[in-house]
C-alpha cells in the first residue's frame, strides 16, 4: 500500500512538471520574446590597444601619467579612488618630492575627527592617506573607479567606449521603438547596459586636457590614456603576474619534458 501511494504521488509530480514544461514551450512558441532596444541597440565594447594588453602585457608610465592627469583635471570631481593611496603613485615614474607635493596639491582634503570634541574638519593629504572619496549628499554617489576595469565585462575597452561613445539616438530606433526615447536629463549611449546614462559626455572635445608631454589631446587618446590609468588601478601587480605566470609555464614546460625522460629511462625494458 505504502509503496503504491508513493507511486502515486511521484506520477503525479512527473504529470505536473509535464504540463508545465508543455505550457512553456507552447508560449515560447505562440508568443515569442519580442526584441527590445536594448537587444537590437546595445554594442559590444570598441577594441582598443594599450600597453598592458595580452600576456606580455607592460604597463606604459608615460600613458598612465596622462590617465591620471585626465583623472584629476575630469574624471575625479565627480568619481572616487578610494583605493588608491598617494604613494601608490611612485610605481608610475613619480619620485617622493612629486608625490609629496601632488598629495599636497590635490583639491580635496582628508576629513578630521576629534573624538573628544567631536568636531569634523580638514588636513591637508599627505602620501601615505588614500584618494578623499567623492560625496554628493542625498543624490547619491557615481561609482568609485578604483576597481572599474575589473567590475566591467572587457573593462579596458569598456571605459573607452563609453567615454567616445556618447551619440544622438538613432532615427531607426525610434521608429521601431518610439517608447525607447532617451528621457530629459540622460544622455544616449549605445555602450551602456541600457543605452541611457545619467553621466554627461566628460570628455567633450580635443585639447580639454594639455599633456605635459606634448601628446595631442584628442578625445580618443584622452579616453584610451584614462582607460590605461584604471586598468592599472584595478591591478597595479599586471606586469608582476604576467612575469611569474610566464615563469610558471616555462617551469611546466621544463617538468613535462623531464617527466617524460624519466618515465622512458624507467620504463623502457618493460612490457606494457
Amino acid at each position: 500500500m505504502v509503496r503504491f501511494i508513493s507511486s502515486a504521488v511521484g506520477a503525479a509530480f512527473v504529470f505536473v512538471l509535464a504540463i508545465a514544461l508543455f505550457g512553456s514551450i507552447k508560449s515560447q512558441i505562440t508568443d515569442p520574446v519580442q526584441p527590445t532596444a536594448v537587444d537590437e541597440f546595445h554594442l559590444a565594447p570598441k577594441e582598443v590597444e594599450l600597453a598592458s594588453n595580452g600576456v606580455f602585457g607592460k604597463f606604459d608610465k608615460r600613458e598612465l601619467q596622462r590617465g591620471l592627469q585626465v583623472y584629476k583635471e575630469v574624471c575625479s570631481n565627480c568619481h572616487s579612488l578610494s583605493l588608491i593611496a598617494f604613494r601608490d603613485l611612485k610605481a608610475l615614474g613619480y619620485n617622493d618630492a612629486q608625490v609629496k607635493k601632488f598629495a599636497a596639491d590635490w583639491g580635496t582634503k582628508q576629513p578630521t575627527f576629534d573624538e573628544k570634541s567631536g568636531d569634523r574638519g580638514e588636513r591637508p593629504n599627505v602620501p601615505s592617506d588614500h584618494f578623499p572619496k567623492v560625496y554628493y549628499p542625498g543624490t547619491g554617489n557615481p561609482p568609485d573607479l578604483s576597481l572599474i576595469t575589473k567590475a566591467r565585462h572587457e573593462g579596458p575597452a569598456y571605459v573607452y567606449s563609453l567615454l567616445t561613445g556618447y551619440t544622438t539616438e538613432p532615427a531607426a530606433l525610434l521608429k521601431k521603438f518610439p517608447d525607447s526615447k532617451t528621457p530629459d536629463g540622460l544622455f544616449y549611449n549605445p555602450y551602456f547596459a541600457n543605452l541611457n546614462i545619467a553621466m554627461p559626455p566628460p570628455l567633450t572635445s580635443e585639447g580639454q586636457v594639455t599633456y605635459l608631454d606634448g601628446t595631442k589631446p584628442t578625445v580618443e587618446q584622452m579616453a584610451k590614456d584614462v582607460s590605461a590609468f584604471l586598468t592599472w588601478t584595478a591591478e597595479p601587480n599586471l606586469e608582476a603576474r604576467h612575469t611569474a605566470g610566464f615563469a610558471v609555464s616555462i617551469f611546466l614546460l621544463i617538468f613535462c619534458f623531464l617527466a617524460w625522460g624519466a618515465y622512458q629511462n624507467v620504463w623502457r625494458d618493460k612490457q606494457h
